[in-house]
């Protein structure tokens, strides 16, 4: 199991998500946002959702954040390192995280009421950031939902 510390304030790195969340919107991508937190609270990368302005459908907060993160720390790094995520990581995303080895996933809005605020709207797969991880040969944590109701009224807000 990561020796990810229980004492990370999860408040205080939601809510740093879902600012990157309002950034993406702001710039007209969808609005998720993600934060990586080492085991000592300091933020090492924060990230925001990509896919309009690139055009890339993998551009979600939580990849590009893998993709900057491999680059620039090894596996005990991120072992030991925690993800915020404004929403609950889709199942591209849970697979990356999986892959980077990140110690644990904390997240905002379930991917569950995202998907009954939106209705038929946007690419949805039913699947939950937990399902994919219990089938992983190596454990992440998860917690969520942290403050769901605030990273919910980034999409009430007219978002994407």
């Amino acid at each position: 199991m990561p020796s990810v510390p229980e004492s990370l304030d999860h408040e205080r790195f939601v809510r740093a998500a879902i600012r990157e969340a309002e950034s993406a919107k702001a710039d007209g991508n969808p609005p998720f946002g993600a934060v990586l937190v080492g085991p000592d609270g300091a933020v090492m990368e924060r990230v925001a959702n990509t896919e309009a302005e690139t055009g890339d459908c993998t551009g979600h907060a939580e990849t590009n954040l893998v993709r900057v993160a491999t680059q620039r720390y090894g596996d005990e790094t991120l072992r030991d390192a925690t993800l915020y995520a404004s929403t609950e990581p889709c199942a591209m995303c849970a697979g990356a995280i999986f892959w980077a080895r990140i110690g644990r996933i904390v997240f905002g809005l379930r991917a569950e009421r995202l998907y009954e605020m939106k209705g038929d709207a946007g690419r949805q797969l039913s699947l939950s950031c937990r399902e994919v991880l219990d089938r992983g040969n190596h454990a992440v944590a998860v917690v969520g939902p942290v403050l769901e109701d605030e990273a919910a009224a980034v999409f009430e807000e007219g978002g994407q």
